[in-house]
């Protein structure tokens, strides 16, 4: 009886995978209908309408559709050059790729259409950024929400279920281990990613096209660093390309910047979640691209966790944890994650988004001293902070730093946004 169950079981997940792969088998066609092209332009201009190439492709839009259906029917179709510029955040410093509009991001914006909702399948509850709904306020709900989760783990003593409120070491929330992958976006290996997309996708007219994205630029600096870790992992490094002088490996690295490279970053860790969650039977996991938080009982149980995800992502990802990893007491030094720190029971802003926020409204109230008009990107900082500050414990800084202007804020809304809502497309005040 129990076999037969077994069995039933077995054949019922078989055939939902089968129809879920026969559903991949013929998606190519649907990329390269005119609709399909027409609203992946649609998509591709928002908020690029005023941009020359876009004006231009609008002269005569069936005719470029027409020659990009062409290109990628006759499978003709190449990716443009990349251009590359340096953007800072915070301390970083990244490099960034960008492609022509046509027939480039047109081109991407069609594929994602299209395949967009295998991809999503493919991915955790747990996995956020660059997906449709997920991304930081999700991740914050749930961190913010710690405290409930630590008060339900509970112990059981004697024959008594003791919540972990009353308990000085909850249990399965006492310690943290966040860790990234090191220089994830630049070590990302091509043939990993396609061999990935080939298990998904049975039509081999999309594995043309998205092979021919994936290796249409390689971002991985060929330092004796990397090249040394890419062996180690059993990389074969055949070509070191040099283009304007810089070196790189030839089939390693995808470019920050493309559309497709966000959902290629989460899908190529998705088989990294299943693992955890479904075998390690990891209930605290949250992964924000490449950036991990774990929580757990204890520092031996996160430990031992941390050498099984170092091997895990030798063998099928070839990749390595960046060596700044940490486990660490939860409630006590809180959870530096997506710009906040979650102590559980009260969350703060992260404290250089804090310095950076106290520096921006102290230029903002100077202004106001002295009956100077604050610009528009002012104005759009300080609404971006006030939103912030609502997912935090933050009544002070709020006191302090934003009631003060709030008045001179909305003055400078009513005068110059309001009335020019053309301009600033209609954006409201918060």
């Amino acid at each position: 009886m129990v076999d037969s169950w077994l069995l039933l079981c077995t054949y019922k997940n078989y055939y939902k995978v089968s129809k879920f792969m026969k559903g991949t088998g013929d998606l190519f066609s649907k990329i390269c209908t005119v609709d399909n092209l027409r609203q992946a332009h649609r998509n591709a201009k928002r908020g690029k309408g005023w941009y020359i190439e876009v004006k231009m492709i609008e002269r005569d839009l069936d005719k470029y559709l027409k020659r990009l259906q062409e290109s990628l029917l006759e499978h003709t179709y190449r990716t443009s050059e990349y251009e590359k510029f340096y953007k800072k955040e915070g301390a970083k410093e990244r490099e960034i790729y960008k492609l022509p509009y046509y027939p480039d991001r047109i081109c991407q914006w069609a594929v994602l259409q299209v395949i967009e909702p295998f991809l999503l399948k493919t991915m955790t509850a747990d996995t956020y950024s660059a997906i449709p709904k997920r991304g930081i306020q999700p991740i914050v709900n749930k961190l913010r929400g710690c405290e409930k989760a630590i008060r339900r783990d509970g112990r059981v003593i004697g024959r008594k279920w003791i919540p972990s409120v009353l308990v000085s070491d909850p249990e399965g929330t006492a310690y943290c281990l966040k860790l990234d992958v090191r220089k994830y976006y630049p070590t990302t290996v091509h043939s990993v990613l396609k061999e990935r997309f080939k298990e998904l996708f049975k039509d081999e007219e999309l594995i043309w096209l998205l092979d021919e994205i994936v290796d249409s630029i390689s971002t991985c600096p060929a330092t004796e660093e990397n090249i040394e870790i890419l062996q180690r992992l059993g990389v074969p490094i055949s070509t070191i390309l040099d283009k304007n002088g810089d070196a790189f490996v030839e089939g390693v690295g995808i470019p920050i910047g493309n559309y497709l490279s966000q959902y290629d970053g989460n899908f190529n860790l998705s088989p990294l979640d299943h693992w955890l969650k479904e075998e390690k039977k990891i209930k605290y996991y949250y992964r924000y691209m490449d950036d991990m938080v774990i929580l757990g009982a204890s520092k031996e149980e996160l430990h031992e966790l941390k050498r099984e995800i170092d091997i895990y992502l030798a063998d099928n990802l070839k990749q390595i944890v960046k060596d700044n990893w940490q486990v660490f007491p939860s409630k006590i030094r809180g959870i530096d994650f997506v710009g906040y720190r979650f102590f559980g029971e009260y969350t703060l802003l992260r404290k250089t988004t804090c310095k950076t926020f106290k520096r921006k409204m102290l230029a903002i109230s100077q202004k106001r001293s002295a009956n100077m008009s604050p610009t528009y990107g002012e104005w759009c900082s300080f609404n971006s902070y006030v939103g912030w500050l609502k997912h935090c414990d933050s009544y002070s800084l709020y006191q302090k730093y934003v009631q003060p202007n709030i008045e001179y804020m909305h003055e400078y809304y009513l005068k110059e946004v309001k009335g020019n809502a053309k301009i600033y497309k209609g954006k409201k005040y918060c």
